[in-house]
């Protein structure tokens, strides 16, 4: 059975002060060849909110959290927090980890899909903090996606119920929910997942990201009261226009559904909705593109549309989703087989593979 001496929380990272929002930023594009007008540009949606990023403080909530679900489920184990782009970094806490002694981790990342961002680049990322922690790192082990599972699913259903609460009376009836992900470019979108033998989500093999979005939006609504038509979209988009990324934006979506039709020009049966929940589907914690792009800029869209709008909180500082973690690392630990291939608990090897495009490599 697999013994484990630490849980490692595994996140993004964010700026915390005005002068870390560019250093932030030029960690997040380093080697892709963004122009520094671009940065800066950006730079200016964390100004705008005192240069903080919500996601740092909202994983030191999470860590309480999952502190607390641990104790409920009598998991006793150490707690640790590495990110890949801002402190704290995940190289120093892998050597910190070997410091204390730990020969096996085991791994939890804020993002519950199959893609190269959001699983193959945080395996890359153990990868290389475990190579420059030296002789006596420990083994970390990274948990499944978990998009599906009911501590994921279940927050988000009551936080869009509490969102349609927020629209007029006249507008809930019927109000479309518009789920949102962050864009990727659709090579990397085909490339997501790996053969698994007998699943049954179509897509399975290859280009889980859309499919994983798709049953999540799903599963989400059936369990939402009342009939509501829903579309999967995306946002924060950020790559040069000669790459195809997936679509359709969030914004052309409300002015479509505005007019009464799909971004497509296909005509809503039912014509325009009488208002829309915006469901960040795709992010486990309301960090600062969900603030900037739904709260901000897809509200001043619809608002320009007149189309009632509200968004939905993400579930990661839920009390469900941190029992969620302390099952998740409960099922790990319980497993008789504890192989890097076992599915049911994490990815293959040769998951999520994508060579990302870079400067002179063409798209």
């Amino acid at each position: 059975m697999p013994s484990y001496d630490a849980f490692l929380l595994l996140s993004f990272g964010g700026p915390e002060g005005p002068d870390d929002v560019l250093p932030f930023l030029e960690n997040v594009t380093r080697g892709r060849g963004v122009p520094r007008e671009r940065l800066e540009a950006v730079a200016e949606h964390y100004y705008a909110v005192g240069g903080v990023s919500p996601i740092n403080a909202q994983c030191r909530e999470m860590l309480k959290s999952i502190a607390a679900a641990f104790g409920e489920a009598g998991i006793d184990l150490p707690l640790y927090w590495g990110n890949r782009n801002w402190d704290p970094f995940l190289a120093g806490t892998v050597r910190q980890l070997k410091a204390d002694g730990a020969r096996r981790v085991i791994a939890f990342a804020t993002s519950a899909y199959s893609s190269y961002s959001a699983c193959r680049q945080y395996l890359d990322d153990i990868d290389r903090a475990v190579a420059e922690a030296g002789d006596g790192a420990p083994r970390i082990d990274k948990i499944r996606p978990y998009y599906a599972r009911p501590g994921f699913i279940g927050p988000f259903a009551a936080s869009v119920e509490a969102a349609l609460a927020e629209l007029p009376a006249a507008a809930r009836d019927g109000a479309r929910l518009v789920f949102t992900a962050h864009s990727v470019p659709l090579g990397m979108a085909a490339s997501s997942g790996s053969v698994r033998a007998g699943s049954a989500l179509p897509g399975a093999v290859g280009g889980r990201y859309a499919a994983e979005l798709r049953e999540a939006s799903r599963l989400i609504t059936e369990r939402v009261r009342g009939s509501h038509p829903f579309d999967l979209v995306f946002q924060s988009r950020s790559g040069p226009p000669s790459v195809p990324w997936l679509e359709p934006d969030v914004n052309d979506h409300l002015a479509a559904l505005a007019n009464g039709t799909q971004t497509n020009g296909e005509p809503l049966p039912e014509g325009p909705p009488p208002g829309v929940v915006a469901v960040p589907v795709g992010f486990v914690s309301d960090h600062m593109e969900v603030v900037h792009d739904l709260d901000v800029e897809a509200a001043q869209t619809a608002a320009s549309l007149g189309l009632p709008f509200a968004r939905a909180q993400a579930p990661g500082l839920t009390p469900e989703f941190a029992a969620m973690v302390a099952e998740l690392v409960a099922e790990r630990i319980a497993s008789e087989d504890g192989a890097d291939d076992d599915l049911a608990n994490f990815c293959p090897a040769d998951c999520c593979r994508y060579v990302p495009s870079r400067p002179g490599r063409g798209a």
